[in-house]
């Protein structure tokens, strides 16, 4: 049978809320244990506290690394109070029970973020009794209350003012969020240290043998791709600035499963383009994207591209939202589901709340300013049944030495800024990729065939008349001549490609019949 809680261990380093939850505990006549700052905060805030090493009878050393490390403490803690040998052995010790431990850890992830932190100033960040102190606590649930997180001391003082002790259900809940708080931290430091040791060449190969994923949940998403799928969203303990799950929502429903794909697809597109750039996704795949002087008008280009397979797309920019881009894009008609950009000028949300979607108020996501490229994460992880796979992001940026003209005729200065657009583009569509352009604007585009002359077809097909002069960016080398036929036939000028094929010859040939200027770039952007 559960006894009344009668004795708390306090010491935290987030010491958000706790004078007065002990505070709470003091007044329901709750012995309160505690250590160096943590017991100084509590004195200071009138609640009379035990230092622990009344208990333990050895002080503080080593600057704080050893104070709670000690049978009183553990012994407390881990004792079974069902079970007569346990109580015995702590009695015969003179160990008394500890009931409750409140205990978050030393600010390891906050001490690695900030410029210049050494690798001596991490490790001394490194907790080693706080772990200890919830572990013991977690696994002894059913008799002791652990509280890592301070938005947890309300429903604990509510518990225990109306019973005299939590749960079983409380104490089994938190267990679980204290063995997330523990697994976290040792995660964060074996990133570190193992970062650390690649840089310095320490260890092989550029992936740890170990992987250790680290995320917390921002939301149960209303449903995953289809509405019998459940699904929730999470961050990654290291998001980078600039990334998608560090966006705030401003308005609308709660976004889903599909729109945070597309959000993420379109987002890293215009994070591609150091001038004004808008973009346009549906289905993971850019229907609309233009880099222009002003935002306005490469919103413009980015929203004709695609008529048809704009509606109820993403729209990204990589500037912040200004007046006359709004105005377009909140005209009569226009009909999308989320908008992402770094930010707004003043009245500018107040406006888009007032327009609705299908009945409901747009979904606005605002993301930091990034760096083109600057901000991706330098590894990409997929899942597939019962593993993942773990590659380094595709950040590679076009260099002027990767190019080779291998045609006749050289591109134009048009034309090889056009063909500079496109390949930008091209690495963001699924492939077999091909992207047309005109004026660093979207014409067509082509994704996701098995054979890479039906994405050429596919991409004329969407650009129409505006596919006669367009320039051609393909992810991959064409394995036939097909496909830079086709394209030329249609009024195609130029096109860059990877190369590399055993009919590079053939493609290169249909290039000087047609008098198109064809770029190697030995560089291929496979998405699948």
């Amino acid at each position: 049978m559960q006894t009344q809680i009668k004795r708390a261990l306090i010491s935290v380093s987030n010491k958000s809320g706790v004078v007065e939850f002990a505070g709470e505990l003091s007044k329901l006549g709750i012995e309160i244990l505690s250590t160096g700052g943590t017991a100084k905060a509590l004195r200071e805030g009138g609640v009379d506290v035990i230092d622990v090493s009344q208990v333990t009878g050895f002080p503080e050393m080593m600057d704080g690394r050893v104070k709670t490390l000690h049978p009183a403490v553990h012994g407390g803690l881990l004792a079974l109070r069902e079970n007569p040998d346990h109580v015995s052995q702590i009695e015969a010790q003179g160990i008394q029970p500890i009931d409750l431990v409140a205990v978050n850890l030393y600010p390891f992830a906050e001490t690695i973020a900030k410029p210049g932190v050494t690798e001596k100033d991490a490790i001394e960040n490194i907790d080693i009794g706080g772990p200890s102190m919830v572990r013991s606590a977690s696994k002894n649930f059913s008799s002791v209350t652990i509280v890592v997180h301070p938005e947890d001391y309300s429903r604990v003082i509510a518990e225990i003012k109306e019973r005299g002790n939590t749960s079983a259900e409380t104490r089994r809940l938190l267990a679980v969020k204290a063995f997330a708080h523990t697994s976290e931290y040792d995660a964060m430091i074996h990133n570190y240290l193992w970062g650390r040791a690649k840089a310095a060449d320490l260890v092989e190969g550029s992936f740890p043998d170990a992987l250790r994923v680290t995320a917390t949940k921002l939301s149960d998403l209303r449903y995953g791709e289809n509405p019998h799928q459940r699904a929730a969203a999470y961050r990654l303990l290291n998001a980078p600035k600039g990334s998608i799950a560090r966006a705030k929502q401003l308005s609308g429903k709660a976004i889903s499963y599909n729109n945070y794909q597309d959000a993420d697809a379109a987002w890293q597109l215009v994070k591609e383009y150091n001038e004004p750039a808008a973009a346009i996704v549906k289905h993971a795949n850019p229907c609309g994207c233009a880099e222009a002087a002003t935002l306005a008008e490469a919103f413009r280009l980015a929203w004709e591209a695609d008529p048809i397979s704009r509606f109820g797309g993403i729209i990204a920019c990589n500037r912040p939202l200004d007046g006359p881009t709004a105005d377009m894009m909140l005209s009569k008609g226009n009909k999308f589901d989320v908008i992402i950009v770094p930010g707004y000028e003043e009245g500018i949300p107040a406006r888009i709340k007032e327009r609705t979607n299908w009945g409901e108020t747009i979904c606005v996501l605002e993301a930091e300013t990034p760096e083109p490229l600057g901000d991706m994460p330098p590894a990409v992880l997929t899942q597939i049944d019962g593993g993942l796979l773990m590659q380094d992001a595709d950040t590679y940026q076009i260099q002027s030495a990767d190019l080779k003209v291998i045609s006749e005729r050289e591109p134009t200065e048009t034309e090889l800024a056009d063909l500079l657009f496109a390949w930008k583009v091209v690495r963001h569509v699924k492939s077999n990729a091909i992207v047309l352009a005109k004026n660093k604007s979207l014409t067509g585009m082509g994704a996701g065939q098995p054979n890479r002359v039906t994405s050429v077809q596919l991409s004329l097909q969407q650009a129409g008349e505006k596919a006669n002069g367009s320039v051609l960016a393909s992810d991959a080398f064409f394995p036939f001549p097909d496909g830079p036929e086709t394209a030329a036939k249609a009024g195609v000028t130029a096109i860059m490609q990877p190369g590399g094929s055993a009919k590079d010859a053939d493609a290169i040939a249909v290039a000087n019949q047609y008098g198109m200027a064809m770029v190697f770039t030995g560089i291929r952007h496979f998405l699948h």
